[in-house]
């Protein structure tokens, strides 16, 4: 590396977010920015390490120590190059994901990793206003037609792929917005969408058409997608929420997180919703089931709309604050993470199991719970068993479901396809991500199940490498 003491001689050092009081005013993104001189130091704490372990952090296999140096030595077009090699939106990553490559870097065996996040959304944003960005037309086209199902980051990517390949491609997408959970399930303020517009208008600059508000299996049949294109692939997402069936969830105002904030995030790009349909926080007693990161925006999301208060529960007992024996560097440990939504307000609580919801009128007006512990058997299991006489209630008008989802709905197009699943339910596939049906392929959450973004990029990468092989007998795609 360009500047090898970099990482004893500075400190690590991140952008300081907005306000709280200033920001829950509005949905805009409220993260800072350092000065380039800043990121340039912050490029330099990267250490000639010699097994770069932030590569098998990060699933997309990021050249990170690459353009770290690079940012350091002030080469930032030659930086987004090489942050292209492997991520086709980093602008994306930069901002949603967790940083498990944070996580994986040496420097984090003391906690105090490279703020490799950071840089990369740096560079992707200055990539965008000084013009290095720019559609990248093939030069040639194949003749193949590929259908790509889903326009999530899964399928953007893998459309994008294929397209540069030369294939030509239809990206469809059964809501009105290209973006899948990008669009409709990441809040604004953790990334406004023009985000996504400004891709979407480069794609199809480079020859991508996108065919939105059609349901694949509903209004084109999966026997008339197989005939007008040689290859599908399947990359819509694992959208089978995980439900509650106790007493009381038939009631109004218990609700699916996603319910909850695809309508706000609708809202907010302008679609009018009638008051009596719109799911609000604004004056509520909210409830969040579910600690993760859906539940977070939940929680940031209700603070927006003016919530009169918000308790986030999660089933699970507490995590630790910092790695265990059993959570050694560099794998990603499970350990208590605050977001900002959480730093807004709210109350958290854990190890928590929901009994029913009761109320009058055909509304929620309460939420009936228990403490739990995890005990663990003589044959080494561990299950959870009710604390006795730790029953409480909690007066509640709005409760969100944010318990995670169980795999892609299987009903519809999947079925039709007569396509084999794994013992999770995800459509089940080769080493080239070909399903049982020859010519059909999938990847991203479908695929996998519920995951990241940068899995899901990953996934699309790597089904468009097994598309080229398919309708090409090898591929250029890398």
């Amino acid at each position: 590396m360009g500047k090898v003491t970099g990482f004893l001689e500075i400190k690590r050092e991140i952008p300081v977010d907005a306000p709280v009081d200033e920001r829950l005013t509005h949905y805009k993104e409220f993260h800072g920015h350092l000065t380039e001189e800043e990121m340039k130091k912050q490029g330099a704490r990267c250490m000639d390490c010699g097994v770069p372990t932030c590569h098998w952090g990060c699933p997309l296999g990021n050249i990170i120590p690459d353009w770290n140096d690079l940012v350091y030595h002030g080469r930032w077009e030659e930086a987004i190059r090489r942050l292209h090699k492997t991520n086709n939106f980093p602008e994306v990553t930069g901002r949603v994901c967790p940083a498990p490559c944070e996580e994986a870097c040496v420097l984090n065996i003391h906690r105090n990793p490279v703020t490799i996040k950071e840089i990369e959304r740096t560079i992707a944003d200055r990539a965008f206003d000084e013009g290095w960005i720019k559609p990248r037309i093939p030069t040639r086209r194949t003749g193949k037609k590929v259908a790509v199902v889903g326009s999530g980051p899964a399928g953007m990517a893998c459309a994008q792929q294929l397209n540069w390949a030369g294939h030509t491609v239809t990206l469809f997408e059964k809501s009105d917005r290209i973006g899948g959970l990008l669009r409709y399930g990441i809040p604004d303020f953790k990334m406004e969408k023009h985000i996504i517009d400004r891709r979407v208008g480069m794609m199809g600059e480079e020859g991508v058409e996108f065919r939105t508000s059609c349901d694949v299996g509903v209004d084109i049949s999966a026997d008339e997608l197989r005939a007008q294109f040689d290859a599908v692939v399947l990359c819509g997402g694992a959208m089978k929420a995980r439900d509650l069936p106790v007493p009381g969830r038939d009631l109004k105002g218990v609700h699916f997180a996603m319910e909850f904030l695809t309508m706000n995030n609708r809202r907010i790009a302008g679609d009018v919703i009638p008051d009596e349909e719109f799911i609000s926080a604004k004056g509520k007693r909210v409830v969040i089931l579910g600690g993760g990161d859906t539940g977070s925006d939940c929680l940031g999301t209700s603070h927006r709309q003016g919530a009169l208060s918000v308790h986030q529960f999660e089933i699970m007992p507490k995590p630790p604050e910092d790695r265990t024996d059993n959570m050694p560097w560099p794998y990603w440990p499970f350990i208590l993470r605050t977001s900002s939504s959480h730093e807004e307000g709210g109350q958290r609580d854990w190890s928590i199991s929901t009994k029913s919801f009761s109320g009058s009128n055909g509304k929620v007006e309460k939420i009936h719970c228990v403490r739990v512990e995890f005990v663990t058997q003589p044959d080494g299991k561990r299950v959870m068993q009710e604390i006795p006489n730790s029953e409480f209630d909690l007066e509640a008008d709005l409760v969100l479901l944010a318990m995670g989802f169980t795999g892609p709905r299987q009903e519809g197009l999947l079925s039709d396809l007569k396509l084999d699943f794994d013992p999770r339910g995800n459509v089940k596939v080769d080493e080239d991500y070909m399903s049982s049906v020859p010519g059909v392929f999938a990847a991203g959450d479908m695929k996998r199940g519920a995951s990241l973004v940068v899995w899901a990029i990953y996934e699309g990468r790597q089904a468009a490498i097994g598309v080229d092989k398919y309708l090409m007998g090898s591929s250029i795609l890398t």
